[in-house]
């Protein structure tokens, strides 16, 4: 199961789209909030999440996911164009990194590699 954590809806459905096209389950969570309070969220192998968001961003639910010992894959998207992102997102753990719009070979690529870990 992966999750897509974006505020964006179109984004979101988009990404539940694609992913369930490839073959795997995807639920979207409009927060990373809505994300950690899921009851099945240790069901899931794989976090697609967008890094600035209302409430809580996706920096901070990569820190939350260290913090609970939990060693989901994550995947950073950003439609942001700060040239750091990048290395903030992978220097903290995530194993991959795509801005908007998003070059879905790679994405295949990173969910692929997440699926592997």
């Amino acid at each position: 199961m992966i999750s897509i954590v974006d505020d964006d809806l179109a984004v979101r459905e988009m990404l539940v789209s694609l992913t369930r096209s490839l073959g795997y389950d995807a639920f979207g969570f409009a927060s990373a909030e809505e994300f950690l309070a899921s009851d099945d969220f240790e069901r899931f192998t794989c976090a697609i999440t967008d890094i600035h968001m209302p409430g809580m961003s996706g920096f901070e639910l990569q820190q939350r996911l260290q913090t609970r010992k939990c060693s989901l894959p994550v995947i950073m998207i950003t439609a942001r164009t700060e040239s750091d992102f990048e290395t903030k997102a992978l220097s903290g753990g995530a194993i991959g990194f795509l801005r908007k719009p998003l070059d879905i070979e790679m994405l295949v690529g990173f969910i692929e590699k997440a699926l592997r870990a």
